[in-house]
C-alpha cells in the first residue's frame, strides 16, 4: 500500500494537479491515513499551485465550547468523528449534513478523573462498525449506518481507580486495540485487544508491574520489576498507553507508546533508582499474542512527565547509503528519535528544542546523558522542555516526496519542585535564581519541517501561542495546520512559504485530513481549542476575540469565506471580591487545595482560563461556593462534587485563597 501511495504521488507531480475525473473518490479510513500513521494524502487537486483558491465547503456544529482533538475518518463518503464527552457524529462528507449522532452518556462526575479536558481523539471504522472509547473507560461498537450499539464492554480493571480513555482505537487484523489514561492519578497502564466482531478480549499487556512480588500478568513484567525499587512500600504506577499506536503489516508488529510514572518524581516513586520499565517507552508487540518483541525507553526512570505517547510514524528511509525500516517519534523529552522498527535499535536522536535535562543521547547505549539540571530531589529546578513537552500529542506528518517530517511544538520550561504542591509556585519575577547562568529561550510555539536523515530543521515558522494544531501533508506539496488563534494555514512543503491563510475564528488543536468525493478534494478538521492548555490563555488576547464554538470545517477549491463565531466582549478588570479574613495558614492550605483540585481547569495563579475564572465569581456564586464544590450543584454542566476530597472548612479555605488571588491580581494591574 505504501509503494502505491508513493507512486501515485510521483505521477501526480509529473502530470500536474489532478482533475475531478482523475481523483474520483478517496477515503481517509485510518487514524493516520494508513497504518504507518504518516498523515500523508496522495491527493493533489489542492496543490501549491491551486491552494490560493481554497475556501469553505461546509461547516457543522459540534455542540462544544471545549477542546476538540479528533481526527475525522471518511469511509465510503461518510465522515465519522467525535466531540467532547465521547459523543460520535456521522456526516455526509460532501455536504456536512448530519446523518446520525450517538451520546454514550458519560457521567459528568468522571470529569474530575481527567487531567486534560473532556476530549476524544476519534474513532476506528471497519466492516460496518464504528468503534469508540469513552471517557469512563468503555469500548463500544456502533452500526456505521445508524449509530445503534452493537456491543459494549468495560475495559477497566478497576472502576474505582481514576482511569479514562481519550485516545482513538486502532484496527489491527480482526481486532480493535485500545489503551487508557490516568497516570497522573496513580493508575497502572495497559493496552488491550478485543475481537472486532464480538468484543471478546483477545489479550492484554500491562505496561508496569502491579507489585514487587507479582502476580505478573505477562512474563515481561518479571524482568521489568527488577528495574523498580522493591525495598520499601510499593509506589509504582503509570505507564498508560493513552494515545499513539502504529502497525506494520509486513513485520506484523504493533507499536504502542507508554506514558509517565505515578507519581512523577522518581525519588518518590522508586527512591532506590532504576529505569522503571516500561514507563516512557515504545513497545513493539506481537498483535496475535500481545507478547513483547522489543522495547526502547526514551526516558529511563522518567522524572518529568516525559511521555512516549506522542505520534509515531513508520517509514522507509535511506540512511548512510542503507535502506532502513524506521520508526520516528518526537516525544515530550525534546529529542527526535529514529529507530529500526524491526529490532528497536537506536539509529539517531537529536534535540529539536532547547533541552537542559540531558546533553545528548548516547548512540552506543541508547540512553540520554543527564546533566543534573533536571534533578529536583533536593532543590527546585527549571527544566526544559516543560512537562507539556517540546512536542505533545498533536499529530505530525511525513511526506515521502520531500522526505520531511512536519510537527508543531513549543519552547517552554517548567519548575519541578522538591515540594509536591509547588509545581506552579514560580512566576516570571523569581525564575532568575533557578535559571542562573543558563541561556534559556522565551516560551514560543512553532511549526517545524524536520529532516529525519540529517536530524536537522529545514524550515520553521514561529507561532504566537504554544498550543497549536496537528499537521497534514499532501502530494500537492502542501503542509496544512491550524493555530490556537483561529488561523488555518497552507504552506509550501519544501520551503515553508505561507500560500494560503484563512481566518476561522476558533482555535484549533486537532489535525486536518484530506479526502475526495465525486472528484472533489476536501481538507477537513475539527475546530475547538482546549485540552490541557485550556487552564490558561497565556495572555493571548487573540484567543478571546471569538466564542470557542466547536465545529467541523471542510474546505475545497473555490469555496466561500468562513463565517466567524460571535465576537466575545472583553472581559474587563476583575470585579471587587467580597471581604474574607483569613490567616496565612488558611491561605496556604487554600492554595495547595486550589492547585490540586481547581487550577487545572480554572487557571493557575492569575492566568485567564477558558472555563470560568473563579476570580470573577459573583456574590451569588460566592454564596453557593460550598454547594457547587461539595454538593455538585452544577454537575450537569461538568462541575462535579468534590465532597470526597475536601471538607466544608477546606472549601472555605479555597474560597479565601481565590479572594486573595483576585485581590493580588487587581493590585498588580
Amino acid at each position: 500500500m505504501r509503494r502505491s501511495f508513493v507512486l501515485l504521488a510521483l505521477l501526480g507531480l509529473l502530470a500536474g494537479p489532478a482533475t475531478a475525473a482523475d481523483i474520483g473518490n478517496h477515503d481517509w479510513r485510518q487514524h493516520g491515513e494508513d497504518s504507518a500513521e504518516r498523515r500523508y494524502s496522495p491527493l493533489n487537486q489542492i496543490s501549491n499551485d491551486t491552494v490560493a483558491r481554497l475556501g469553505l465547503a461546509w461547516e457543522q456544529q459540534a455542540d462544544s465550547r471545549r477542546g476538540l482533538e479528533a481526527t475525522p475518518l471518511v469511509v465510503d463518503g461518510v465522515m465519522y468523528t467525535t466531540s467532547t464527552w465521547s459523543r460520535v457524529m456521522a456526516l455526509d462528507a460532501a455536504t456536512g449534513k448530519l446523518l446520525w449522532q450517538y451520546d454514550p452518556k458519560v457521567p459528568k462526575a468522571w470529569a474530575k478523573r481527567l487531567c486534560c479536558d473532556v476530549v476524544n481523539r476519534g474513532v476506528a471504522v471497519q466492516d460496518g462498525k464504528v468503534f469508540v472509547g469513552t471517557l469512563d473507560g468503555r469500548l463500544l461498537a456502533l452500526a456505521a449506518d445508524n449509530g445503534k450499539v452493537l456491543w459494549e464492554i468495560d475495559t477497566l480493571v478497576d472502576r474505582e481507580a481514576w482511569y479514562s480513555i481519550t485516545g482513538a482505537p486502532r484496527i489491527v487484523k480482526d481486532m480493535v486495540v485500545i489503551g487508557n489514561g490516568g497516570a497522573e492519578y496513580g493508575v497502572r497502564g495497559y493496552v488491550t485487544a478485543y475481537d472486532m466482531a464480538s468484543g471478546k478480549q483477545r489479550w492484554r499487556f500491562f505496561t508496569v508491574p502491579g507489585s514487587p512480588d507479582g502476580p505478573f500478568e505477562n512474563p515481561e513484567l518479571a524482568e521489568a520489576v527488577k528495574t523498580w525499587d522493591k525495598d520499601r512500600e510499593w509506589t509504582g504506577g503509570g505507564g498508560t498507553a493513552w494515545d499513539s499506536m502504529a502497525y506494520d503489516p509486513e513485520l506484523d508488529l504493533l507499536y504502542v507508546g507508554t506514558g509517565n510514572g505515578s507519581p512523577w518524581a522518581r525519588h518518590v516513586r522508586s527512591p532506590g533508582g532504576g529505569d522503571n520499565l516500561f514507563l516512557a517507552s515504545i513497545l513493539a508487540l506481537d498483535p496475535d499474542t500481545g507478547r513483547l518483541a522489543w522495547y526502547y525507553q526514551t526516558t529511563p526512570g522518567d522524572n518529568w512527565d516525559f511521555t512516549a505517547t506522542q505520534h509515531m510514524i513508520l517509514a522507509d528511509l535511506t540512511i548512510e547509503g542503507k535502506a532502513r525500516k524506521v520508526l520516528m517519534q518526537a516525544p515530550k523529552n525534546g529529542f527526535f528519535y529514529v529507530l529500526d522498527r524491526q529490532t528497536g535499535e537506536l539509529i539517531s536522536a537529536e534535540k529539536f528544542v532547547f533541552t537542559n535535562w540531558a546533553s545528548h543521547v548516547d548512540l552506543k547505549t541508547g540512553r540520554p546523558v543527564e546533566t543534573g539540571l533536571g534533578t529536583y530531589k533536593d532543590e527546585d529546578k527549571y527544566v526544559f522542555p516543560a512537562a507539556s513537552g517540546g512536542h505533545n500529542w498533536h499529530p505530525m506528518a511525513f511526506n515521502p516526496d520531500t522526505g520531511l517530517v512536519y510537527f508543531s511544538g513549543r519552547e517552554a520550561g517548567w519548575v519541578h519542585s522538591k515540594h509536591d504542591d509547588k509545581w506552579f509556585a514560580y512566576g516570571a519575577d523569581n525564575l532568575s535564581e533557578l535559571i542562573g547562568e543558563q541561556q534559556v529561550p522565551e516560551s514560543t510555539g512553532f511549526l517545524k519541517a524536520w529532516d529525519p536523515v540529517q536530524q536537522a530543521v529545514v524550515w520553521e515558522q514561529a507561532l504566537p501561542n504554544t498550543w497549536n494544531g496537528g499537521v497534514l501533508t499532501t502530494a500537492g506539496n502542501l503542509v496544512l495546520h491550524g493555530t490556537a488563534t483561529g488561523d488555518f494555514y497552507a504552506l509550501d512543503a519544501r520551503t515553508g512559504t505561507v500560500l494560503k491563510h484563512i481566518e476561522v475564528g476558533t482555535g484549533m488543536i486537532a489535525p486536518p485530513i484530506s479526502y475526495a468525493v465525486n472528484g472533489t478534494q476536501f481538507i477537513a478538521l475539527m475546530a475547538g481549542w482546549g485540552g490541557p492548555a485550556f487552564n490558561t490563555l497565556e495572555g493571548d488576547e487573540a484567543l478571546l476575540r471569538h466564542d470557542n464554538a466547536g465545529r467541523i470545517l471542510a474546505f475545497k477549491l473555490d469555496g466561500t469565506e468562513v463565517p466567524l463565531p460571535p465576537a466575545v466582549a472583553p472581559r474587563g478588570p476583575l470585579p471587587v471580591p467580597p471581604e474574607i479574613t483569613a490567616d496565612a495558614a488558611t491561605l496556604e492550605e487554600g492554595r495547595l487545595l486550589y492547585v490540586r483540585y481547581c487550577g487545572s481547569c480554572h487557571g493557575m495563579y492569575g492566568s485567564e482560563p477558558m472555563l470560568p475564572d473563579l476570580r470573577r465569581m459573583s456574590s451569588a456564586t460566592h454564596a453557593l461556593f460550598n454547594r457547587i464544590g461539595r454538593e455538585g450543584l452544577y454537575e450537569n454542566a461538568g462541575m462535579v462534587s468534590f465532597a470526597d476530597e475536601i471538607s466544608e472548612s477546606q472549601a472555605e479555605s479555597i474560597r479565601a485563597y481565590i479572594v486573595h488571588l483576585a485581590n493580588s491580581t487587581r493590585a498588580a494591574n
